[in-house]
């Protein structure tokens, strides 16, 4: 599998893992081996998922949780006036947590691929109104973290 395509697949799961965590409170160890054992390339209910670059994977899921109050100050100094981050929706809230933390902690990713990544993972979820919001606010989290 090609390297943008593993990537692409470890955002997914990315999202996923920080989502679980936020709704069960998996401890890290334990959902990082999840993952690798059971959902990253394999197959569930005859469905593949794809191939995902694991380091990759783990680094976006361990810099978003240890970076999280840092990531999420940045994120609702973003939002519109009188919103909230517990406002969002839990997904919507994964998914700009874990293209923050690229943005801010992954130099070597380009500012356009974190967020027209994120913004598909967006579209794998919501109506295109809501992956133009993600395209916003990673927009704006990057005007502030990369110059």
């Amino acid at each position: 599998m090609s390297r943008p395509k593993a990537r692409a697949a470890a955002r997914l799961a990315a999202v996923q893992a920080l989502y679980q965590h936020e709704m069960e409170g998996t401890r890290l160890a334990m959902l990082l081996d999840e993952f690798h054992m059971h959902r990253l390339g394999a197959e569930i209910d005859e469905d593949r998922y794809a191939e995902a670059e694991a380091a990759f994977f783990d680094d976006v899921v361990k810099g978003a949780l240890a970076r999280r109050d840092e990531i999420d100050s940045l994120l609702s100094g973003k939002l519109a006036e009188g919103w909230k981050i517990e406002r969002l929706d839990k997904t919507m809230l994964q998914i700009l947590r874990a293209g923050a933390y690229e943005l801010l902690a992954r130099a070597d990713v380009p500012t356009g691929t974190v967020i027209n990544e994120y913004v598909d993972v967006a579209h794998a979820f919501f109506e295109p109104r809501e992956a133009k919001f993600v395209n916003g606010v990673l927009d704006a989290v990057a005007r502030t973290v990369r110059t």
